[in-house]
This record gives C-alpha cells, sequence and structure tokens, in this order.
C-alpha cells in the first residue's frame, strides 16, 4: 500500500446491485482518473464498519464509498471505531450507486460515476457534524453514529418496510411511495416526551426527524434549514395529524415548507432525549435500528468528506 492510496469499500448489493453490476465501470474510471485504490466488497449488513475500521489502523486515511446511505453511514461508524487517527484525519468520498442518495443531495455529489470521480480528484473537503443516538434493542443499549438523519416514527415505519423490500430486490422511488402509502392507513401516534437541551416536549407525536443535512427519503427536505457544521441538530416534530392532511401535504416534505404546517414545530439543539408510550422506534441514514428511549448528542465537526461545488450549504 502506498501511502496516500484509498480504499474502496464497495457494497454490490446497493442500487439493485448495481454496486456489482456495474463496478468494472467504475474502476475503469478510477484508473482513468488516476486515482491509486484497493477495492473491498461488503459481505454482509454492517461489513463496511469493520472493513474501514481494520484498514484505518493498517494506515488507510483516504476512504471511497460505492454504495448508498446506509454504506455510508456504516464507514462513518467504521471511522469512530477506529483508534488510530482523529476522526477528521480521515477523508471519505462517495460514488453513489443507492437508491436513496440523501447525503450526497446535501453535497452536491452527482448521479453519474464519472462526474462523481471527478469531484473525488478534485479533494475539495468539508468538515461536517456527526450525530450520535443511543437506543434500545430488547433488553440492551446500543448506539449509533449518523452524518445525515435519524428518523422516529412514521419515517422508522416506512425505512423498516422499504428495507424488507430491497431486500427482495424491490426499490426505487415508486416503491418508496407505495410503501408510504400503506404504511399510512396502519400507523397511529404515539405519546412522547421530548427534551431538546432546557426545552421540554409532550405531545402525541406522527414524527419526529433529528438530523445534520437537509434530506431524507429520497429527496424529501424535512430539515430544511439544516446546516451541516453548525454544532446543532436541527429537529421538526410533526405532531397529531389527520392521515388525509399527510397526503395533500406531501409536496411540503420536498420543497422545504413543512415549516409552515400548524401541527409541525422545529428546534434546534446540540442533546436531545425521547421517551414514549408505547415504545416508538427509530432510522438513521436509512438503517433500521431498535426502540426508544433515546439519548442523542452532536459531534461538531468530526467528519471530513469530499463534496461537490457549492455543496453544504445550499
Amino acid at each position: 500500500m502506498t501511502e496516500r492510496e484509498n480504499l474502496v469499500i464497495v457494497n454490490p448489493n446497493a442500487g439493485k446491485r448495481r454496486g456489482i453490476k456495474d463496478w468494472d465501470r467504475i474502476s475503469g474510471l478510477l484508473d482513468r482518473a488516476g486515482i491509486k485504490f484497493s477495492a473491498v466488497f461488503t459481505g454482509y449488513p454492517g461489513h463496511a464498519i469493520d472493513i474501514a475500521a481494520s484498514r484505518i489502523e493498517n494506515g488507510y486515511r483516504d476512504l471511497i464509498v460505492v454504495g448508498g446511505d446506509g454504506t455510508m453511514n456504516e464507514v462513518i461508524n467504521g471511522i469512530f471505531k477506529q483508534n488510530m487517527y482523529p476522526t477528521t484525519g480521515i477523508k471519505v468520498g462517495m460514488i453513489t450507486v443507492g437508491t436513496g442518495n440523501d447525503w450526497g443531495r446535501m453535497f452536491n455529489i452527482p448521479l453519474g460515476y464519472k462526474e462523481a470521480i471527478a469531484i473525488i480528484k478534485g479533494n475539495r473537503s468539508f468538515v461536517q457534524d456527526a450525530g450520535v443516538v443511543k437506543y434500545f434493542h430488547g433488553e440492551n443499549e446500543n448506539s449509533r453514529y449518523f452524518v445525515n438523519i435519524a428518523g422516529i416514527g412514521f419515517d422508522a415505519l416506512v425505512t423498516s418496510r422499504s428495507n424488507r423490500l430491497k431486500s427482495e430486490g424491490k426499490s426505487g422511488s415508486m416503491t418508496y411511495f407505495k410503501t408510504l402509502l400503506t404504511s399510512l392507513l396502519k400507523y397511529r401516534h404515539t405519546r412522547t416526551r421530548i427534551r431538546i437541551d432546557d426545552t421540554e416536549i409532550k405531545n402525541d407525536i406522527f414524527n419526529i426527524s433529528i438530523g445534520i443535512c437537509k434530506y431524507n427519503g429520497g429527496g424529501m427536505m424535512q430539515l430544511p434549514d439544516a446546516v451541516a457544521d453548525d454544532g446543532l441538530f436541527d429537529v421538526t416534530v410533526i405532531n397529531k395529524i389527520r392521515k388525509h392532511d399527510v397526503l395533500l401535504n406531501i409536496k411540503r416534505l420536498y420543497n422545504g415548507t413543512i415549516g409552515s404546517m400548524p401541527m409541525v414545530e422545529t428546534y434546534r439543539g446540540r442533546s436531545i432525549c425521547i421517551e414514549s408510550e408505547p415504545m416508538i422506534h427509530l432510522e438513521t441514514d436509512g438503517e433500521s435500528l431498535g426502540h426508544s428511549p433515546f439519548t442523542f448528542e452532536i459531534i461538531p465537526r468530526s467528519i471530513r468528506v469530499i463534496i461537490g461545488q457549492q455543496g453544504a450549504r445550499n
């Protein structure tokens, strides 16, 4: 390994197996761009965490993710898991082959492989915030780092069902939208207590979005004012809402006007605690995790990423 050789972590199953189907093309474009690299393919959920952590401890400091938001999330968790370098001493670029691509929207990462590789070659870096959430899976408390958005309640239900369909080879925007509609028919509001720094909220909630970036769910803008390096979570709380009002206002999820709805409240904070009765579920960066209670903490300016021009503050 040369000192600055890139480690390319490839999820072969991302984007209806585009990770493996398009790998020869992607690797050829990397070669033609003069980017030195070694590639490793993931074999199971969570594998990218271990790959990133172990290879960083072997000396790699430049990582390229070939996958989607979930693969990026695993690599970020691997960066926090390793003890060789400060987390900001590792640089992460992305070639998107996933179905959601929401982290990339924030940072102007093109969908085209050639264009994404040109961004990596340009090497324009940005140090963004990360979050860590503690949650439960049965009786066991776990934690997870994330760099985009955590969804609690309805988002988590839709993500869980969408991920099951992905495992069956069914994905895409129409599949996600159908899953959203069918989930809406069965979803119930949850009595929840939320503490954001010194502010406490008690209400029946439909959904809570907590994050660093703006987009989730394949382009929904649930945190339209998020700034990725301000040291604060943006929080959008959708309180009890009638189901037909959800359908009538879906466009607001995409155009950034969700905060103008009367049942929506927005906040910012560094530390967040959430309790609920009954328990409520969680997803982060499109990965289904566990259930409440939750504790969130911001980790300011802790992850160095390669971004496109005009990225991060659009």
